[in-house]
């Protein structure tokens, strides 16, 4: 029985494919994007995060036998996350949910439940399933095993992705995708391994891989102020859309800022600001990648 971590699943997701879908967002990233507006599904184990704001300082987490929970009148509350092993009372004892445990350990099964639940509106919408995360190929057995069932219940399946996993394990999903929504980040391999920390080579030839094999690609270009928002950028996705027949639509994601504000809740530093880009800006871009791109181009 295949189980996997897994740290959300949103019903009545709008933006993942079409129609009216639900997403399933798997735990684990290899890539380290500074702007990742989900940093809670970057890490592949399961982890507590805790937001200050909502901790009215109770004692209800001292019961934890590591003391990893400390409350004084200097420092407030301390959450020493190092010495954690995740026996979860704390998390019993918590009655703000300023402590929450991020990712739960589902089998196929019991995923597949809650999607067939609202199986109605995916039939009256063209909707579905939508596979996605942190990078939903580094759970690739869970992942494969979730789209083939599925697909065997009838539903339009998606998978978001970054693309990077060795060509046999994308390979392997591919018979079960409808749908592929490929993210295409930054231009060049130097400044991709530099940026997101891997190759971009095994990136690449998968997308042309799933090109081959005839799967509806939607490339999604996150437009990120100061990293990736320059003519050359816009010029490679165009060419990129033009040169494979699979690609039926280009989306431009405007950065913002979400993401930046959930790390705190991990104990972890923004190294990364920008402003987000103005809807006449990301307007702009469109023009000049749609003046240049065989397929539609939309700003989602």
């Amino acid at each position: 029985m295949e189980k996997g971590i897994v740290f959300n699943i949103q019903k009545f997701s709008l933006h993942d494919g079409p129609g009216i879908r639900t997403t399933v967002f798997m735990k684990g990233c290899p890539l380290r994007c500074p702007w990742c507006h989900n940093p809670e599904g970057l890490d592949i184990h399961q982890e507590i995060a805790y937001t200050a704001r909502k901790c009215i300082g109770c004692g209800g987490c001292l019961i934890c036998e590591n003391g990893c929970h400390t409350i004084s009148a200097e420092n407030g509350h301390l959450y020493l996350r190092g010495d954690c092993t995740l026996c979860g009372k704390c998390l019993d004892r918590c009655c703000t949910g300023a402590l929450e445990l991020i990712g739960k350990e589902y089998t196929v099964e019991e995923v597949l439940k809650k999607v067939m639940a609202d199986k109605a509106f995916y039939e009256k919408s063209g909707g579905g399933m939508t596979v996605s995360g942190g990078e939903p190929l580094y759970q690739p057995t869970f992942t494969k095993a979730l789209l083939q069932a599925a697909k065997e219940n009838g539903l339009h399946t998606a998978m978001e992705t970054s693309g990077f996993a060795s060509h046999e394990v994308f390979m392997s999903v591919l018979p079960y995708m409808d749908l592929l929504l490929f993210d295409y980040k930054v231009t060049g391999e130097n400044a991709y391994k530099e940026i997101t920390g891997v190759p971009f080579e095994p990136i690449l030839r998968n997308l042309h891989t799933a090109n081959d094999y005839g799967t509806p690609i939607i490339l999604r270009c996150p437009i990120i102020p100061g990293v990736n928002d320059n003519e050359v950028h816009y010029d490679a996705i165009a060419a990129l859309a033009n040169a494979l027949p699979g690609v039926i639509r280009v989306d431009l994601e405007p950065y913002h800022a979400l993401g930046t504000g959930k790390l705190e809740r991990f104990d972890k530093e923004c190294t990364f600001t920008a402003d987000a880009p103005t809807k006449e800006r990301m307007q702009e871009i469109r023009d000049y990648i749609g003046g240049k791109c065989e397929k539609e181009v939309i700003v989602s």
